[in-house]
């Protein structure tokens, strides 16, 4: 394929149905970049991806991703041929990655044929527990039950501990261990040296694993909890801005998890995570993937992407319903899985793709 690229970006916000509450914050929309990429000689064909970082996560988030994003545009070539060279910009690499793929398919969002995208298989999926007061949580929790989900995702940490308590005991009490499993995501919400004794009294309705208990970087108090917590715990933001396989090495080496947590926005595109994966299996360490609130074009790459690894566990692959103004696709999901429908349909129009672009 000829590396006369042209590449151009197209900025859409996406808009929440309803704000979406983190120990770190509360988000009503989120700032989103399309990448297309098309060979001039070629031009009715066009590869899409989504740049998508995350304002405190995302290392390139603000004006160094615009300028980025536009010597991108302005010298194509230098990227193309070694995506990694944009290491440091995770989500432009995952963009760059995804759109490359999609023009080597001929531009049908076909990334990798599976017998998903055949509308064949589905993909078990988390259902996610947004923070809000108690009885929003309570009632997104009946909600996700009665829509067939069973495995259930709850963040923790920005609400009175003993209310989050008093919600995983009333799952838990109309729900067994073997009836839906229950995942914690903190987002580094616990303090170190309270964070043991939280965990103890999680470790009395069989949870699953909690994602990142404790702030990333603390690599003694993290490995320490790793050893000695009644709750497997998984990595998620300990990963962002980790590169090269030596620097990976060490850090599963030093902390031990029980889990990783593979966002291929944060972490830098599939071949970075595919480094993750490598290592988590040297190590004996179990993971998953999942989307970073992305829209329903990162959304779909990601989940035809890790239908390929077979993994068996639930992915966090359950973001797509969260927007508005989300692009229209052939993903659905039901009975708590994701699916993809071959008759489905995309539409992209709102980019403007035969208009110029920015």
């Amino acid at each position: 394929m000829n590396i006369n690229f042209r590449i151009r970006t197209f900025r859409h916000d996406l808009i929440f149905k309803r704000p979406a509450g983190t120990s770190r914050g509360t988000m009503t929309h989120r700032e989103s970049w399309f990448m297309e990429v098309c060979d001039p000689e070629s031009p009715e064909i066009t590869g899409l991806g989504e740049c998508a970082p995350l304002p405190g996560l995302s290392p390139e988030y603000g004006n160094a991703m615009i300028a980025k994003l536009e010597e991108l545009q302005n010298n194509p070539e230098n990227y193309v041929k070694d995506p990694g060279s944009l290491e440091g910009y995770p989500s432009l690499r995952f963009g760059l990655e995804t759109a490359l793929l999609d023009l080597r398919s001929g531009g049908r969002r076909i990334l990798f044929p599976s017998p998903f995208t055949d509308g064949k298989d589905t993909i078990p999926i988390n259902g996610l527990i947004w923070m809000g007061d108690f009885n929003y949580m309570k009632q997104q929790l009946r909600e996700k039950l009665a829509a067939g989900f069973r495995c259930i995702k709850i963040k923790v940490g920005a609400i009175d501990f003993g209310k989050e308590l008093e919600l995983i005991r009333f799952l838990r009490k109309e729900h067994k261990k073997e009836q839906v499993e229950i995942r914690l995501d903190a987002n580094g919400a616990f303090q170190p040296d309270e964070a043991p004794e939280k965990l103890k009294e999680l470790s009395d309705y069989g949870i699953h694993s909690i994602e990142q208990p404790i702030r990333q970087g603390q690599w003694e108090e993290m490995a320490h909890l790793c050893e000695t917590s009644p709750v497997p715990v998984a990595l998620d933001e300990e990963l962002i801005g980790v590169y090269g396989i030596s620097n990976k090495e060490k850090l599963i080496r030093t902390i031990r998890p029980q889990y990783l947590i593979l966002k291929p926005s944060l972490l830098g595109g599939f071949k970075a995570c595919e480094e993750w994966i490598a290592l988590a299996g040297k190590y004996h360490t179990g993971w998953w993937a999942t989307s970073a609130l992305e829209s329903n074009l990162g959304l779909n790459a990601i989940a035809q992407w890790v239908y390929t690894l077979k993994n068996l566990l639930p992915q966090g692959l359950g973001t797509g319903q969260l927007f508005a103004n989300n692009i229209e696709s052939p993903l659905y999901i039901h009975a708590g899985r994701l699916g993809y429908d071959p008759e489905g349909k995309w539409n992209v129009s709102f980019l403007n793709l035969n208009e110029g672009g920015k």
